[in-house]
């Protein structure tokens, strides 16, 4: 899974995230919906945009948008998109631009056309690996810092951060959707890390809403194998396999499917395509 598409299922799922990061009052969230916006006529579409809910004119129109490679055509295309689609839409309402960088390297330095918007109240560029300098007592700016962190912290902050949902989030708060979330963010960038790690973090009831559980439990009742049974099996495959066994021959052992066993060996090895 790409960086963009976790940080834009955050701000799907958990909008106030958003609003933290460019540290406007998270109550503003709940005037807000996150979708993506196509200029009709156009075929142009942007991926990541804070739409006012009931049009409230009170409320600006944010453009947010996650930028990780080079890209020296970057601020042309980024406002043409804004630009454009201001003159398509219905809404009469002020915009604001989020810019979202890993670090301040990856930004082009072609600004020169653009200085005076980009240094304006109306454009927030924001550094990733700068985070440390904003308060970062929320999970949701915890959850966004985890994206960031070195692989060497990521399993005690991650194990951290998982106390922290399950002792902080009310059930109103969707604490099973950011524990999925977070899990993704795990294997995304430990995507060698063992089955038997993930697990000992998440509780099986958290484990089997996991996507990785979900795909495996689906091929596995084309063979009628019982749930119970599956996770047995799911944990013993990337074992048999490092004892140097085949596929083939673990999918013999285990009475499982080629394809099955390929799938669990695909999502322990390449979690970062979940």
């Amino acid at each position: 899974m790409k960086t963009d598409t976790i940080f834009y299922r955050l701000f799907q799922s958990f909008p106030s995230i958003f609003f933290e990061l460019i540290q406007v009052p998270v109550t503003q969230a709940d005037n807000y919906r996150f979708d993506s916006v196509e200029v009709k006529q156009l075929a142009f579409r942007i991926d990541g945009v804070f739409l006012p809910k009931n049009n409230n004119l009170d409320s600006p129109i944010y453009f947010c948008e996650l930028q990780f490679q080079k890209d020296d055509q970057f601020y042309e295309r980024f406002f043409a998109e804004i630009f454009l689609y201001l003159s398509k839409t219905e809404l009469n309402n002020d915009w604001q631009g989020v810019i979202i960088y890993p670090n301040r390297q990856i930004e082009t330095q072609q600004t020169q056309r653009y200085q005076e918007v980009l240094n304006s109240p109306r454009i927030t560029r924001i550094y990733l690996d700068e985070l440390a300098n904003l308060n970062q007592t929320s999970i949701g700016l915890a959850t966004i810092k985890l994206i960031t962190l070195p692989s060497a912290e990521t399993i005690e902050n991650t194990r951290q951060l998982i106390q922290r949902v399950k002792g902080e989030f009310n059930p109103d708060q969707k604490p099973q959707e950011l524990l999925q979330l977070i899990e993704t963010i795990l294997v995304y960038k430990l995507p060698r890390l063992s089955r038997q790690k993930v697990e000992a973090m998440f509780s099986l009831d958290e484990l089997k809403q996991t996507q990785y559980f979900q795909d495996v439990r689906e091929e596995a009742k084309l063979e009628g194998i019982q749930e119970g049974e599956l996770r047995a099996k799911i944990t013993s495959v990337p074992s048999l396999l490092a004892l140097g066994l085949t596929v083939e021959q673990v999918a013999e052992a285990l009475k499982l499917d080629i394809e099955q066993v390929r799938l669990i060996q695909n999502n322990n090895e390449q979690g970062a395509d979940q």
